[in-house]
């Protein structure tokens, strides 16, 4: 048994299924909740991907860019053709 810090909540957890930097949610409160002890099971709440996310939409507006200067590259061609 494991505690949710969010809401206090008694969450079972099997301590052989799960790995420290599991990830999981509070059935009572919908936390997304890290393993940080095996032994006792210790959970505390999972940082936000809001890093990953960001480096995301900064790579697809790199893409989007590169997109648009290729585009522009084959526009020059036939003008110059």
């Amino acid at each position: 048994m494991a505690t949710c810090p969010e809401c206090d909540a008694e969450i079972e957890v099997d301590e052989f299924d799960v790995d420290k930097g599991d990830q999981l949610s509070c059935p009572e409160c919908g936390s997304n909740l890290e393993v940080t002890g095996l032994s006792p099971i210790e959970l505390d709440i999972a940082p936000e991907d809001d890093e990953e996310d960001e480096d995301e939409l900064e790579d697809d507006d790199e893409d989007a860019e590169d997109d648009e200067e290729e585009e522009e590259d084959e526009e020059d061609k036939d003008w110059d053709e």
